[in-house]
């Protein structure tokens, strides 16, 4: 233990020289603490128990600046494991602080408590951070501002404020029973019942008392709006009355700057845009509503803020300005979002897109049917990448790999479809899957492309995908089966977004590539907490390169233990 404790004070101490000597400002370590506690909540007029961060919903913003050093202890006080993972954080090194239970660590027990530790090294935006256990995730999650150091500019005109705006969803019953049910039957879980801005719905015909999240802004001036979907299961579009949004970032990188009336965001990802306040003096409607285009059920409730002008004198019905939602299928809508997202590719931001590449994957994603003996109708609904039903383990796959311990995992997750099929036409009538806790190991520092194929198994449906420890780049989308011969011909390997959480198109397919630059083990599934449920989830275990800048750092003496 001592030992690790003064390695832990090596890295820590050559953090801070290294950011003195390149920045030449100060070097910050910000310190938060997390007391995770049950909150009595009221929505649409009915009080439930909820778990919480220092009683807050959403829970505290995480402030810091580019390759600051974070600290957050986290404090178990509830009946449930919990771990915390912070979205899109490089965790360069440091995966022991990456959080997703049962992958990196051992969940933080009731009464326990595990200090994360990491450095935000080379990125500056929105990110946010969540539970990565159970559903917890519903109403444990706030956001994460990276400012720029100090001194560097935005590469867009600074605003006048800045709005942290959380998007959610509200279940009237437990989470936890909720899901478990759904479990139980084998089946889909009942959908939210509202959607949130901010932890609130706004008003309904049913309970005018939501009240509803306000923004109050003066006229002429600029705000940067600091959008993070935090909902569990719909990708949502957002939306101002009489007010164009700026789109000049997501997933805390820069993007070349578009104007639009409509943003979509999928279930992990973050936005920040850029609204003028140039109308008149008025109340503003604010409407975040589901996109949905596969006969899925979702939560068709409008959730709605208000953008107030400061100069407002009446804040009568008639002075709010009514926008309304796009269409719940607006599959347009969100392509033209979707492919209007390109890479700043700067000399300051460039695009370092891999050119060359050592692994050429294939992963197919969808859902399946599998024997139950404990469900009711003697079948569960499953979830599948290649066909393959993640199992959880009980070890965390992490200290399996750094600690050589057998019998946790294998390596021989598939790099493609083991019987390939068309996936967008008509599917195979064995619905089964494969099961197993399986990783794909790829050498430091390798260059990988990985293509996400939706499939039509049960149902097509648009699948957001993330991927702990790296950002990627989306080199191309399509609709239909991709072709190999075709499609990379049409890929952009110039300025494509980069993301750390990309939507792959219902009956269609995804193309990202990444260096694997980071050592350790790192998740990746499905944003639709029911999708990760049901297993569609698997890891990349990244050998060590060499030296010990190239490899995992000792695990911390207060890793929680299973």
């Amino acid at each position: 233990m001592a030992a690790e404790a003064a390695t832990w004070f090596r890295v820590l101490t050559a953090i801070l020289v290294a950011c003195a000597v390149l920045t030449k400002v100060e070097c910050r370590i910000r310190n938060y603490k997390f007391n995770v506690v049950m909150k009595n909540t009221t929505r649409l007029c009915k009080s439930k128990p909820i778990v919480t961060v220092n009683g807050r919903f959403p829970g505290p913003t995480i402030v810091a600046r580019e390759d600051d050093t974070v600290t957050v202890k986290v404090v178990n006080h509830v009946k449930y494991n919990v771990s915390i993972h912070w979205h899109g954080v490089r965790q360069l090194r440091t995966g022991w602080a990456d959080g997703p239970a049962y992958i990196t660590q051992c969940p933080i027990q009731p009464g326990g408590t595990y200090v994360y530790k990491f450095t935000l090294t080379g990125q500056r935006g929105t990110l946010w951070w969540h539970a990565h256990v159970l559903w917890l995730r519903s109403t444990v999650h706030g956001a994460i501002v990276i400012l720029p150091k100090l001194g560097v500019p935005y590469p867009f005109p600074k605003p006048s404020k800045e709005v942290v705006v959380v998007l959610g969803e509200w279940w009237k019953s437990d989470t936890e029973a909720v899901i478990n049910q759904a479990q139980k039957l084998g089946r889909a879980p009942n959908v939210s019942d509202a959607h949130t801005i901010n932890g609130n719905p706004g008003p309904t015909t049913n309970c005018l008392a939501n009240g509803g999240f306000k923004v109050p802004v003066d006229e002429g001036k600029t705000y940067m709006l600091r959008i993070v979907n935090a909902a569990l299961n719909e990708e949502l579009f957002f939306r101002i009355a009489n007010h164009k949004l700026t789109v000049v970032e997501v997933d805390a990188v820069y993007v070349k700057p578009f104007s639009t009336d409509t943003i979509l965001i999928a279930p992990g990802q973050t936005t920040n845009v850029i609204v003028s306040t140039t109308q008149k003096a008025g109340r503003y409607l604010v409407a975040v509503s589901p996109f949905m285009d596969a006969p899925i059920a979702v939560d068709n409730f409008t959730a709605t803020a208000f953008l107030r002008y400061s100069n407002l004198i009446s804040t009568s019905k008639s002075a709010t300005k009514l926008v309304a939602p796009p269409p719940q299928n607006s599959t347009s809508v969100a392509d033209t979002f979707i492919n209007s997202l390109k890479s700043l590719n700067s000399a300051t931001y460039p695009a370092k897109v891999p050119l060359t590449i050592d692994h050429s994957l294939f992963f197919t994603i969808g859902l399946g049917i599998n024997p139950c003996k404990t469900c009711v109708n003697g079948s569960r609904v499953v979830a599948d990448i290649n066909n393959v039903t993640f199992v959880m383990p009980t070890t965390a796959l992490l200290q399996a790999h750094y600690f050589n311990i057998s019998g946790v995992f294998t390596d021989d997750f598939p790099s493609k479809p083991l019987m390939p099929y068309n996936y967008t036409g008509a599917q195979p009538t064995n619905f089964a899957t494969n099961t197993g806790t399986k990783l794909y190991r790829l050498p430091y520092n390798s260059t990988v492309q990985l293509v996400l194929q939706d499939t039509g198994m049960i149902a097509p449906e648009s699948h957001p995908i993330h991927l702990h420890g790296f950002n990627f780049f989306v080199v191309g989308r399509g609709v239909g089966n991709f072709n190999p011969n075709k499609d990379p011909k049409n890929f952009n390997l110039v300025d494509p977004v980069e993301r750390n959480t990309v939507g792959v198109p219902a009956g269609g397919w995804s193309a990202i590539r990444f260096r694997a630059d980071n050592p350790g083990v790192w998740f990746m599934h499905c944003h639709l907490e029911i999708h990760t449920t049901w297993g569609l989830k698997m890891a990349f275990v990244v050998d060590n390169g060499i030296g010990p800048n190239e490899s995992v750092i000792p695990p911390p003496s207060d890793l929680p233990k299973c």
